[in-house]
């Protein structure tokens, strides 16, 4: 019978993040409490709910970069994130524990909620957005982590299951928004003749040269990451997806609603920059590119 060797995934280029307030003690508590809670609770997704104050982030496609945009909106916003207590690796495995907050996603109880209420929300995400947008950029033109390194998005092509052979889980740093287009729509890279009209449009859309510097984004701002208590947004999780991006990035990736919420695409516009040119831009590439 022929043998296979069992499939080694690609080292993935780094993220440029390192671990946080990861002391000897911290990370030996965190194994443990990890080891123990899970045997009498379960994971949503790769979150283990530790006490009600408390989780844990952890696995092998979990980065120290999550925690550190989390620690650098912290740091230059008042926007609500979790507190990073620990984040660390070992053995192939990430842990980021972090303040468990208190709050409802914002799906729940949307289409009950006054038109009021839905406009005091949506002022609210906007305002925050536009902290989050107005930190500069330590690294200039690059579209990368939040500290320069690589980033992770599992909705772009090649980077999902169906071809793991291809490329590891994380791509990047790119020197500007030009070469991550490129990349983006690989091998396609300059027009020609014999493409699809459609094609060729979006290749010169994405060689412009007026996308400007990148901008702090967190790539998911779907309303099941955000979190409310009445109407007040009291956090705003899931930081995997984050970084230094073209501008349109945070527009466009909050356009790509999934079947849990379609109703969302209705209110975009009402918190984002509309944005339609490179929004157009994006769904010609979805369609042509878009392999996930």
């Amino acid at each position: 019978m022929a043998q296979f060797e069992e499939y080694q995934r690609p080292p993935e280029p780094p993220s440029g993040s390192t671990p946080i307030k990861a002391t000897r003690f911290r990370r030996a508590a965190t194994l443990c409490a990890v080891f123990l809670v899970s045997r009498v609770r379960k994971r949503f997704g790769s979150v283990l709910f530790l006490t009600s104050s408390m989780c844990v982030k952890h696995g092998d496609l979990v980065n120290l970069s999550e925690a550190a945009s989390m620690e650098f909106v912290r740091q230059h916003t008042s926007v609500p994130v979790p507190k990073v207590y620990c984040a660390f690796e070992r053995q192939g495995q990430t842990y980021i524990v972090m303040e468990r907050i208190k709050g409802e996603m914002l799906a729940i109880g949307w289409h009950e909620r006054s038109e009021e209420s839905k406009a005091a929300i949506l002022r609210q995400l906007s305002s925050m957005v536009k902290q989050i947008r107005g930190i500069g950029s330590p690294h200039g033109m690059a579209v990368a982590s939040v500290d320069g390194g690589s980033l992770y998005d599992e909705r772009l092509p090649g980077l999902g299951v169906r071809y793991p052979e291809q490329t590891p889980f994380r791509f990047g740093p790119f020197p500007d928004t030009q070469a991550f287009h490129r990349w983006l729509r690989r091998p396609t890279y300059e027009s020609n003749e014999h493409y699809d009209p459609e094609v060729n449009e979006m290749i010169a859309m994405h060689e412009r040269k007026d996308f400007g510097v990148p901008v702090f984004t967190h790539g998911d701002l779907s309303s099941l990451n955000i979190l409310v208590r009445g109407e007040k947004v009291v956090g705003i999780v899931d930081w995997e997806t984050a970084g230094w991006y073209p501008a349109y990035w945070e527009y466009t990736t909050a356009s790509q609603v999934n079947f849990r919420n379609t109703f969302w695409a209705g209110y975009i516009d009402r918190f984002l920059e509309p944005r339609p040119v490179d929004l157009k831009m994006e769904r010609i590439r979805l369609k042509w590119f878009g392999d996930t």
